[in-house]
């Protein structure tokens, strides 16, 4: 199957495609790079021994994504392709709303007019607001704290319309809880530009050496460390569920949500203490303010994936510690 990744120079559609290309599915990559590196894609190459196909454009430019559409015979599409920091979503919503959203659309119209109806969609736990129950399940309450929040949700409404509307069409709409780790060569992992937005790769800078200390956004959460709570689950674990996506997208109509977490919660502070013990480095830190639109603690019911795919995490926080630390201080400035 010919796979489009939207996105897919960024950290997890990176290590997407190297799990489709291990699954004989044959990916190629549309992104414009604003926060990604064209060096990830030659990484893929490099690990998977074939050459990937990519494309530079905008998502908001259709008659780039009409062109690729058909010149490559797109059969599906993977859509990881959007701005993600929370932090950023608050001070600049309308560029959140105008790429995210604007650029979903034109995918699906895109998409509609090429005949290509299966999807699957980088979804995120942040839909679920506060969760007024944990773990979450499929069923909780949606609600948003953030403006990237509210951008994934309206994306997954349009997705669900869609496919009601067109009963041909066909999508997995997967709820990200919070991807870290890197492949296992060490030869790929998270590269942000700028200051971190997540937390792992913050970590694995002040323990290489690029930042002085971690700042840990409030130690009064309802918690038992006084951190927040979340599910960390490892970047390949996530590629190999877009994997088992796209198989079960012949399977499944209409649209289906699915929880890709471990259903454990680890603490910001536990996190710390695994990464030390991974790298052998001390991580200092200091406890500043709470974050706009932060919550206290949010891990996945991951069951019904398990169900409805077949998969379900392997990878422990240790590992996803040890891989990080394998890709950071082999390449201390990313892919610089």
């Amino acid at each position: 199957m010919r796979v489009l990744v939207t996105g897919g120079a960024g950290y997890i559609g990176s290590h997407t495609c190297v799990a489709l290309c291990e699954h004989d599915f044959e990916p190629i990559v549309f992104d414009n790079f604003c926060n990604s590196s064209p060096e990830a894609v030659r990484r893929v190459e490099s690990i998977v021994g074939r050459r990937i196909p990519v494309i530079e454009g905008d998502m908001r430019d259709r008659e780039a994504l009409l062109d690729v559409l058909e010149r490559h015979a797109i059969e599906a599409v993977v859509h990881f392709a959007a701005l993600k920091a929370v932090g950023e979503s608050l001070s600049c919503p309308l560029e959140y709303f105008d790429n995210n959203i604007t650029g979903t659309i034109t995918l699906l119209q895109a998409m509609q007019a090429k005949a290509v109806h299966r999807l699957v969609f980088s979804s995120s736990a942040t839909v679920y607001g506060g969760a007024e129950t944990i773990p979450a399940t499929e069923d909780s309450p949606l609600s948003v704290t953030n403006p990237y929040g509210r951008t994934k949700l309206v994306m997954e409404q349009l997705i669900a319309d869609v496919c009601a509307a067109d009963a041909g069409f066909a999508a997995m709409i997967l709820r990200y809880f919070n991807p870290v780790g890197a492949h296992p060569s060490g030869q790929m992992g998270e590269d942000p530009k700028g200051i971190p937005n997540n937390l792992m790769p913050y970590i694995a800078q002040v323990a290489v050496g690029r930042r002085d200390k971690l700042r840990i956004f409030g130690n009064d959460w309802p918690t038992p460390d006084g951190t927040g709570i979340r599910d960390f689950i490892h970047v390949m674990d996530l590629a190999h569920a877009h994997v088992a996506a796209l198989r079960g997208l012949p399977r499944q109509a209409g649209a289906t949500m699915l929880n890709i977490g471990t259903g454990k919660g680890t603490s910001v502070l536990e996190l710390v203490r695994a990464f030390e013990m991974a790298s052998g480095r001390n991580v200092p830190f200091e406890f500043v303010g709470r974050r706009p639109g932060d919550i206290a603690e949010l891990w996945a019911d991951p069951s019904l994936a398990q169900e409805v795919l077949g998969w379900r995490a392997e990878y422990d926080i240790e590992r996803m510690c040890e891989d990080t630390w394998r890709w950071q201080s082999a390449y201390p400035d990313g892919y610089a």
